[in-house]
């Protein structure tokens, strides 16, 4: 495996990490205004996105996205997981599974998305149904040309700004776990509210209601039956890209909490110099360079032909779970070294803190990262997922 970028590779990394530097810029405007930045603002960013090439980087060229591959699609995800306030939304990935969609569909919904149009998002968590999304109440009933959707969802990511839903919920009397694609605006579709967390996000994670909501049997995705796998190969992608924008947060964080340490003067000298600093340090960089690794392997796995995508499955769970808890111990290292300046919301470290926090919960808790490893190796030894497969 020969881990040097390519010429290609070290272009697009330059050019996702100017655009990411772009985003900076409106870090302190997005703070200041709890999270959203004005929509004109937004669509400049977005034209941006799509003339440096980082536009729906997971969808064929061939479809209006950039064609890139996981790998390629992990180095971009990195440089954007350096912008504080979730901006990495703006340049838009969809949905990977909506490339599974019919001509139809593809012109309806995908297609939309990728010219930046419409905007998408997954609603599979419930209430009652988080770690466990078997256990959802989200109902699917036949009737004529279609079906009724009944149930509530929460924590939909950019459900606020998005057009339609991908709604997973169980059809029939047989609970087949099933996505539909949901208009918004439909009649019975209601967003209840928009909690407010720790972090200050450019998009909102929404709670919908869906009442007696009638979706055409043509805008079933995939099949009625394949809702959990389907959803199965978004977690894989999801999973791996919160390892590569962890990682690129926690460089940030490094990075700025070295250039502190260097020009931060007590007792008469940098505090630098002084070995617990160093000490801390000297962690961070283990901490990213190891898990830059693994998550390079595993994206480079994935672009290879013949892959298992169970063993893929759980090195994606693999790569989310040491990257993130990796992230977590790299900023608040970071952040004691700042001291005080650190506790302060102008400062980027601040703002990653309560960022970081998240990446150990959504798209899979560490715990059910861990479940999922677990049964992997149970299943199918230690090799399977400590080697690379090709």
């Amino acid at each position: 495996m020969d881990m040097r970028y390519t010429p290609e590779q070290a272009d697009l990394k330059r050019r996702a990490a100017d655009y990411a530097r772009l985003l900076m810029e409106y870090e302190d405007e997005s703070e200041q205004a709890g999270g959203p930045l004005p929509h004109e603002t937004v669509a400049e960013l977005t034209r941006a996105a799509m003339a440096a090439g980082v536009y729906a980087i997971n969808m064929p060229a061939a479809w209006g996205g950039a064609g890139l591959s996981l790998l390629d699609q992990v180095i971009v995800e990195e440089e954007f997981g350096k912008a504080t306030n979730c901006l990495w939304d703006i340049p838009w990935r969809p949905a990977n599974v909506l490339a599974y969609g019919d001509e139809r569909q593809r012109e309806k919904y995908l297609l939309p998305v990728l010219r930046a149009e419409k905007f998408d998002a997954f609603a599979v968590t419930e209430p009652g149904a988080g770690s466990d999304p078997s256990s959802g109440t989200s109902t699917a009933t036949r009737t004529e040309g279609g079906w009724l959707i009944n149930g509530e969802k929460w924590f939909v990511t950019c459900g606020d700004i998005a057009d339609f839903l991908l709604v997973q919920a169980d059809a029939g009397p047989d609970r087949l776990a099933t996505l539909f694609f949901v208009d918004k605006s439909a009649p019975g579709v209601e967003m209840t509210r928009v909690p407010r967390f720790m972090h200050s996000a450019v998009n909102g994670h929404p709670e919908f209601t869906f009442t007696d909501v009638f979706v055409a049997d043509e805008d079933v995705l995939g099949g009625v039956g394949q809702g959990y796998e389907l959803t199965k190969e978004w977690f894989t992608d999801e999973r791996l890209m919160i390892a590569a924008r962890t990682v690129g947060a926690a460089e940030r964080a490094l990075e700025l909490a070295r250039e502190w340490a260097i020009g931060r003067e007590q007792f008469g000298g940098p505090i630098a110099g002084y070995q617990l600093i160093q000490g801390m340090l000297a962690d961070c960089a283990v901490d990213i360079a190891v898990n830059r690794a693994y998550t390079h392997q595993v994206a480079w796995e994935a672009d290879q032909p013949g892959t298992d995508r169970k063993t893929l499955h759980a090195k994606a769970s693999t790569a989310k779970l040491a990257a993130s808890e990796a992230a977590g111990r790299v900023i608040d290292r970071c952040l004691q070294i700042f001291g005080g300046r650190g506790y302060d919301r102008s400062y980027a470290v601040e703002r990653m803190y309560r960022e970081l926090r998240v990446d150990r919960i959504w798209e899979g808790t560490s715990e059910i990262q861990r479940l999922i490893i677990a049964n992997e190796l149970i299943k199918r030894g230690t090799r399977a997922l400590a080697l690379p497969t090709h």
